[in-house]
């Protein structure tokens, strides 16, 4: 399969929460990331073509977590094989500056966090 992406994505090495800003909740766990967009694995419905604003942390190279905080934009879901949970495709819309520095540095890419 030839990656279409225009940006390449990362996957954590370790679970990491992602929560609705709004509310405080927790919809599921970060599957990958790119500067532009991420994959969420839910574990509450999403809904089509909605905008969300979310937060989730990221390691830096000492291992400690970082805030990123962004709005999101719906743009694909897909059912997992575990009942309940689902694929859903995020393309970026806002990402705060800090956070920005953090997803840079995350994905081993140029004007990334300083540690």
């Amino acid at each position: 399969m030839n990656e279409k992406r225009r940006l390449p994505r990362k996957r954590p090495e370790v679970n990491l929460q992602v929560t609705d800003s709004m509310t405080g909740k927790i919809v599921g766990r970060l599957g990958d990331a790119s500067l532009d967009g991420m994959l969420l694995l839910a574990d509450t419905p999403i809904t089509d073509d909605a905008l969300y604003q979310f937060a989730f942390h990221l390691p830096d190279v000492h291992g400690r977590l970082r805030p990123v905080e962004v709005g999101v934009h719906e743009t694909w879901s897909e059912a997992t094989r575990i009942n309940g949970q689902i694929w859903v495709g995020f393309r970026f819309i806002d990402v705060s500056p800090e956070g920005e520095r953090v997803l840079r540095a995350w994905l081993g890419l140029a004007d990334g966090a300083p540690d």
